[in-house]
């Protein structure tokens, strides 16, 4: 798989790969879903557009980010196929009939929003390039992918979370994204948007302390616009089981060349400043449970 255009690979190719899951050491777990770059042939062999159409897809090399939390012995999951291929970030009734051989619209829920403009489940479109897929996919295949790839993601990371509560009395899903640039109403670019659904995924004072950690370190941060999460933090936040989800959007040009293809040396401080994040996260996580088992 070459890194800067996808092609093909040998498939299957599993859902996710997984890290310091063994011995949990930590009570932040680390997830990745959206910069799989091992794309399936069959998808690459029923495109409608060049492979670099793709690209646009990926919160591209995000999972570099995620390398110095990795090596400082945190929990991460990691997705290993693209987004063009399941949308890990949609509930798997988000589907677009009229992309799917076989399927009857009674089978899935109105189209969202998501669904309409293109972005469902199996991405459709893209602003600009038109219909990504020549030829509409087997309703077997949309299975496929739900119970091969999305199901299984999604069993992991409450697996690993329900792991995590058990040894450390609570746990935080930092499910992390690239964005790209967006400007406040100043027109000053925002490096990081946290969101966490407008508390409903976390209780506010982690989020409060994360976007603390990264406007100290002079970026300018957002919460809860433009994005304030979806599905994964949807599926899996819940604070009244002291399970808590949010999602943080990285400003793309922070670690990527101006064609946003590839990371350049930042990436490695960002991914720094990420780490530095989750131990301060899971210090605090650690500290507020021995203060409630004390209590």
């Amino acid at each position: 798989m070459a890194n800067s255009i996808p092609g093909k690979t040998l498939s299957p190719v599993p859902a996710y790969s997984l890290s310091n899951v063994t011995t949990l050491g930590f009570p932040v777990l680390v997830s990745v879903p959206h910069s799989g770059r091992e794309y399936p042939p069959e998808l690459l062999d029923n495109l409608n557009v060049p492979a670099s159409h793709l690209l646009r897809l990926e919160d591209r090399y995000s999972d570099r980010l995620a390398a110095s939390a990795i090596g400082s012995g945190f929990p991460s999951i990691i997705a290993r196929k693209p987004r063009a291929w399941v949308d890990l970030n949609r509930n798997r009734t988000e589907i677009d009939p009229d992309m799917v051989i076989g399927m009857d619209p009674s089978q899935t829920a109105q189209k969202s929003k998501k669904v309409r403009g293109g972005l469902g489940l199996l991405p459709r479109r893209l602003h600009g390039a038109g219909n990504l897929w020549r030829n509409k996919w087997p309703y077997q295949d949309v299975i496929d992918r739900i119970e091969q790839d999305h199901e299984p993601y999604h069993a992991m990371v409450a697996n690993l979370l329900d792991q995590i509560r058990s040894v450390f009395g609570c746990a935080l899903l930092l499910d992390l994204h690239s964005m790209p640039s967006i400007f406040d109403e100043n027109q000053n670019k925002v490096g990081f948007v946290l969101g966490d659904r407008f508390g409903r995924s976390c209780e506010s004072r982690y989020v409060e302390l994360a976007a603390g950690h990264f406007r100290m370190h002079g970026h300018l941060v957002q919460t809860n616009h433009p994005y304030s999460g979806s599905y994964i933090l949807e599926r899996h936040g819940s604070p009244s089981r002291n399970i808590h989800a949010f999602q943080l959007e990285v400003d793309r040009s922070l670690y990527l060349d101006q064609n946003m293809r590839e990371p350049t040396a930042a990436a490695r401080s960002i991914a720094e400043l990420i780490r530095n994040c989750c131990v301060m996260l899971a210090e605090q996580l650690s500290g507020h449970h021995r203060i409630e088992a004390a209590e």
